[in-house]
């Protein structure tokens, strides 16, 4: 797959920071992530993106967890744009996106799949940038076997076949592409 993922996860993560922005004065507010609220959601993103920085350092980081520690402070645009700064320098360096082989295709599409559940949860625009979800898609389709996909999605939902790539992409993470879902 000839992608360019570091392009890729600085989109993504671009219109991802938007969506936190436009969620901070909602952190109580329930998502479409079972049992998370906004803050907890946005916590489980900030755990994700130190844990592909620190894999791809070679330290010893434990995959995120279903309860992801307390991440976000008082600013949390402050903080992802922190995540996202270290996450961009990191795979920046030479060598590490070859080295790391899919983490930043996987850290560039659980972006852009956040940035939505965040938008969707908090009456945001949730249309994703135009590219983004075809990439996403055509990255993490077929990629897990149905073994791996429990606890990483819910089970993918039937869309028609001329859906658009960013429902289809939401339906084969378990999301509910339709509007008010």
């Amino acid at each position: 797959m000839d992608l360019d993922l570091l392009d890729l996860y600085r989109r993504a993560s671009e219109w991802t920071s938007a969506k936190v922005a436009g969620a901070v004065q909602e952190l109580d507010a329930p998502t479409s992530c079972d049992e998370w609220d906004v803050r907890t959601l946005m916590n489980h993103m900030l755990q994700t993106q130190r844990y592909f920085v620190g894999a791809a350092r070679g330290e010893d980081v434990a995959p995120p967890s279903s309860t992801p520690p307390d991440l976000v402070g008082d600013d949390p645009v402050t903080d992802f744009a922190r995540a996202r700064a270290e996450t961009l320098h990191t795979f920046e360096e030479p060598g590490v996106i070859e080295r790391t082989g899919p983490a930043l295709g996987v850290a560039f599409s659980d972006q852009l799949l956040h940035g939505w559940d965040l938008a969707s949860s908090t009456a945001q625009d949730a249309t994703m940038p135009t590219g983004l979800p075809d990439a996403a898609y055509a990255f993490i389709y077929g990629r897990f076997t149905d073994e791996q996909r429990k606890g990483v999605f819910k089970p993918a939902i039937d869309v028609a076949p001329n859906a658009s790539a960013q429902d289809k992409l939401l339906a084969y993470t378990g999301r509910d592409p339709s509007p008010g879902a």
